[in-house]
């Protein structure tokens, strides 16, 4: 599974968030950035991230995943 594939299924999971993947071998790191997040604590919105690739995780496609899932606002203060 290439980034690009962890990135559509994200996207298709959560279609109002921009989403940019990178890793490979079943390690990716993921960043999240949609207002869906507001007012939802860290886990929460891992959670809501977990769930559109659990599939694929459960079959063992995917290892490991380091999620960063912000509001737009956070995002434009990191940055």
């Amino acid at each position: 599974m290439q980034p690009q594939d962890i990135r559509q299924l994200i996207e298709d999971h959560l279609p109002e968030c921009e989403v940019h993947a990178q890793g490979g071998n079943g390690k990716y790191e993921v960043l999240v950035i949609g207002e869906c997040f507001d007012g939802l604590n860290a886990v929460k919105r891992q959670q809501m991230v977990y769930g559109a690739i659990n599939q694929q995780i459960a079959d063992g496609t995917v290892h490991a995943v380091t999620i960063k899932a912000l509001t737009p606002r956070q995002w434009q203060e990191q940055n």
